[in-house]
C-alpha cells in the first residue's frame, strides 16, 4: 500500500485505521500523506465496509500535533503549500463516503485535534487530553481547527483555547461538544465497535445520504439546506433499500439491506 505511518484492517464491514508514528503519532508530512493514502485505498474498497474507526497506535496519543522541527524550515510560500496539502488530506477524511468514528486516547492536540474534528463522531477515554497549543509556538491552528471546531463548541470557548493554548480533559471536551462520549481506557475500542455495529445495521444508502447532507449544509442558508435535504431524501425513494425498510417495519421483521 505504500503507507509507513498508517495502516488498516477490515473486520466485519468495519475498517480500523491506525496512525502509526510512535511514540506520539506526530503528524508530519509523511504521516498525513499515509493517512490520506489509506483513506483513498479504502475508498476503492468501500463496498467492503460500512464504517471506519480512526485511532492512534501506541499508548500515548491519538495524535499529538505537528512535527515541530519542520517549522524551522518554513517560509510563507512553503507553509501555504503545506497547509493546502493538509486541507486536501483532511477533506478526504471528512468527506469519506461512510461514517468515520475517532477513537481517541492520550494526547489529541493541535493537528491531531483538527484531524479528529474531520471525523463524524468522536469517542474518547477519560484520560484523553485535548487542546490547541499552537499559540505557544507563536502560530495558531491552521489545519482547519478555527473553522471545524466552531461546528461543535461556542466561539468564546474556542477563543479561550486558541488564545491560551490550555489543555482540557475529556470531560471538559464532552461539555464543550468536542466529543460525543467518554469511556474508560479499556472500553474505548469496544465502545467504538458497538457504535459502528449499530450504524452498520441501518440502511446504508440512508446513512451515506445523511452524511452528505450534513456535511454540505453546514454553511448554507436554511432555504438552500432544506432544498438539498429534500433532494437527497426524495432520491432515496427510488431505492429498493427504502422499500425494504418500509416493508420490514410493516411486517415487524428486521430489514435486509443490499445497497441498491
Amino acid at each position: 500500500m505504500g503507507q509507513e505511518f498508517a495502516h488498516y484492517e477490515i473486520r466485519n464491514l468495519v475498517a480500523i485505521v491506525t496512525i502509526d508514528h510512535p511514540p506520539m503519532n506526530a503528524l508530519n508530512v509523511a504521516t498525513k500523506e499515509a493517512i490520506g493514502e489509506t483513506f483513498l485505498e479504502l475508498d476503492d474498497r468501500r463496498k467492503e465496509i460500512r464504517v471506519v474507526i480512526l485511532r492512534g497506535g501506541g499508548e500515548k496519543a491519538f495524535a499529538a500535533g505537528a512535527d515541530i522541527k519542520a517549522f524551522l524550515e518554513l517560509n510563507p510560500e512553503t507553509a501555504k503549500r503545506r497547509l493546502t496539502q493538509s486541507h486536501e488530506i483532511y477533506n478526504i477524511v471528512e468527506n469519506f463516503e461512510w461514517p468515520v468514528i475517532a477513537a481517541i486516547h492520550g494526547f489529541c492536540l493541535g493537528g491531531g485535534l483538527e484531524l479528529a474534528l474531520c471525523c463524524d463522531i468522536r469517542y474518547a477515554t477519560d484520560s484523553a487530553q485535548f487542546g490547541f497549543p499552537e499559540v505557544n509556538l507563536s502560530v495558531f491552528p491552521g489545519n482547519g481547527g478555527t473553522q471545524r471546531a466552531l461546528y461543535h463548541m461556542p466561539l468564546g470557548k474556542l477563543r479561550e483555547l486558541t488564545y491560551t493554548g490550555r489543555m482540557i480533559d475529556a470531560q471538559e471536551a464532552l461539555r464543550y461538544g468536542l466529543v460525543e462520549k467518554v469511556v474508560s481506557d479499556s472500553d474505548l475500542m469496544d465502545a467504538a465497535m458497538e457504535l459502528a455495529t449499530t450504524i452498520m445495521k441501518k440502511g446504508p444508502l440512508s446513512v451515506v445520504a445523511a452524511k452528505k447532507v450534513l456535511n454540505r449544509t453546514q454553511d448554507l442558508p436554511l432555504a438552500d439546506g432544506l432544498e438539498l435535504e429534500s433532494d437527497f431524501w426524495a432520491a432515496l425513494t427510488a431505492t429498493e433499500d427504502m422499500k425494504e425498510g418500509a416493508r420490514a417495519f410493516i411486517e415487524k421483521r428486521k430489514p435486509t439491506y443490499r445497497c441498491q
